[in-house]
């Protein structure tokens, strides 16, 4: 990320100066001696983060927070209060204006470097979980650039593969990775072309041959990374076509020899696709779902996931009724 700048805001040149001391060996500072200059600084020189003394000439510092997140639509800034106010009151008012820690003065130079570190490591974890979600959000949507009947499907799916992951045994933070992997499932169809992914009839036998090849693709691409997201997606994108009977592709895998991962994301994807409305097809009843899904038991899914997925169908059908509001809501504003 390179030296990150920080903003130091005082109206004491002194003050000015000790901060400086103890910040300029390891970052960018910019200075501000009150309300007009540190916001014309946020605009112009993005800070990562702003130390902020409270007792400012034309604003107090609570307020000049407020003003500050107002700027910083992506609420990347944040703030630490620096001031000689020792009370819990002010304190109090300072965290909720926005601010995310409070030193009071006079300070102590470990305290300062350790306290700016700390929230500074915050921000890169912030700015690299938002990287990884933004090149699965890429990756997810690539894998479906021809399916013009996509929509929201591959999040509502996600959504489904987490629930049914956590009934199914899995923890929080495992479950919560399947969701965030499930999207990348067809990311192998970048490897297909146009005509076979959106041919209107039948594939024949060769283009079925090719179109067999996807879940390869994509655990070629996924698997170049090491990072543990990609790492289930590229399990999830190999095996989403296995079948509890062996016979699935590419592996002709069968029962417990299949990934769970990759069991769970086909089930949720099956019941999207039955669920919601096509160009080619309408969204089935609840009723007909069910007896398609329970036939299928021992075929191709394993039996205990089609009794979880019955068990917390009301959870499932409530996920998908949040999504049917947040696609409406997104189709009003645009």
């Amino acid at each position: 990320m390179g030296i990150q700048t920080i903003l130091v805001v005082d109206d004491e040149p002194g003050n000015l100066a000790i901060m400086g001391e103890i910040l300029a060996n390891s970052y960018k500072l910019v200075f501000a001696r009150n309300g007009r200059e540190t916001l014309a600084a946020v605009v112009k020189h993005r800070p990562a983060m702003v130390l902020l003394d409270i007792g400012l000439p034309d604003i107090d510092g609570y307020e000049l927070c407020r003003q500050i997140k107002e700027i910083d639509a992506s609420h990347a800034i944040k703030v630490i209060f620096v001031t000689g106010y020792t009370d819990m009151a002010h304190e109090t008012a300072g965290f909720d204006a926005g601010g995310v820690d409070y030193i009071v003065k006079p300070v102590s130079p470990p305290v300062v470097r350790a306290r700016v570190a700390a929230h500074l490591s915050m921000v890169r974890v912030t700015v690299l979980e938002r990287s990884y979600r933004e090149a699965i959000l890429m990756l997810g949507q690539a894998g479906h650039y021809n399916d013009a009947d996509t929509g929201a499907h591959i999040w509502r799916m996600a959504a489904y593969a987490r629930a049914l992951a956590q009934e199914y045994g899995w923890d929080r933070e495992r479950s919560a990775l399947l969701e965030l992997a499930a999207p990348m499932h067809d990311t192998g169809k970048l490897g297909i072309s146009e005509a076979i992914l959106r041919k209107p009839g039948p594939l024949d036998e060769q283009e079925w041959a090719i179109m067999k090849t996807h879940p390869q693709i994509g655990y070629d691409i996924l698997s170049k990374s090491n990072a543990p997201v990609f790492q289930l997606a590229a399990e999830v994108a190999l095996r989403h076509h296995e079948k509890w009977d062996g016979s699935g592709y590419p592996g002709g895998l069968s029962g417990k020899a299949i990934p769970e991962s990759a069991h769970i994301v086909a089930l949720a994807d099956v019941f999207d696709a039955l669920s919601m409305k096509r160009p080619y097809k309408e969204p089935w009843p609840i009723e007909r779902i069910l007896t398609h899904l329970g036939a299928s038991a021992g075929k191709h899914f394993d039996p205990e996931l089609i009794r979880i997925f019955s068990g917390i169908l009301p959870e499932l059908l409530d996920i998908q009724r949040q999504w049917t509001v947040t696609d409406h809501l997104s189709l009003v504003a645009a």
